[in-house]
């Protein structure tokens, strides 16, 4: 069973959320929280695989929150505010992804079973602004090169294809290897290029140019 915690502010909001994935066999909702102090403290207490969290509650707003939740749990930003700097923010600390709050049910119940694997979740709108945020943010490719270096020739290759939005599954049918050893690399390539998440590990295989 993937363990979801849903933290919003807004009662109906979570009433519908929790409605929306528990139609899914393989999804429970543990815990209900409505600020960002809750959302901290239940997501320890439940030991929670995803966390949807609202950018902005009392009691500490969601980005705060992500940043103590995203070392132990994968973090989704669920709002209604879909500007950039939101956005950078939530990946800078840690969030696995961000999602509008009109996401179609399907569509967010697929976002908590890729998040619950670990693997990034932009909703297209988003995606299409990061990416024009990214070619006329200031050029990082030295540093990203710089990082890719302590990278074995596998780990680089693992990275491009990281970089292109593959899944696990997908990796591993591209580079012939089972997905227990994609995600073993990924899990010796997130410290190695300073990264919390493989949303930010992809923002480094593009700076880096692997990807191109």
């Amino acid at each position: 069973m993937i363990r979801v915690l849903i933290a919003d502010d807004e009662t109906l909001m979570r009433a519908g959320i929790r409605l929306i994935l528990e139609n899914d066999p393989e999804i429970t909702v543990v815990a209900e929280a409505s600020d960002g102090k809750q959302a901290v403290e239940h997501a320890r207490a439940h030991q929670v695989d995803v966390v949807l969290l609202d950018i902005r509650m009392p009691g500490g707003d969601g980005l705060k929150a992500a940043e103590q939740i995203a070392p132990t749990a994968n973090v989704v930003m669920l709002t209604t505010f879909g500007e950039d700097s939101y956005v950078a923010q939530a990946l800078k600390v840690g969030a696995t992804g961000f999602l509008l709050k009109d996401t179609p049910p399907q569509e967010l119940i697929n976002a908590v079973r890729k998040a619950a694997a670990g693997e990034p979740i932009l909703a297209p709108q988003i995606t299409k602004r990061l990416i024009e945020r990214h070619l006329t943010a200031p050029d990082n490719s030295s540093e990203a090169r710089r990082k890719i270096d302590a990278l074995t020739e596998t780990e680089r290759e693992v990275l491009k294809l990281v970089g292109s939005g593959l899944s696990n599954t997908e990796i591993g049918e591209q580079l012939y290897m089972a997905t227990g050893t994609v995600k073993a690399h990924i899990s010796r390539i997130l410290p190695k290029l300073d990264c919390a998440n493989r949303v930010q590990a992809a923002i480094v295989a593009h700076e880096a140019g692997l990807t191109t």
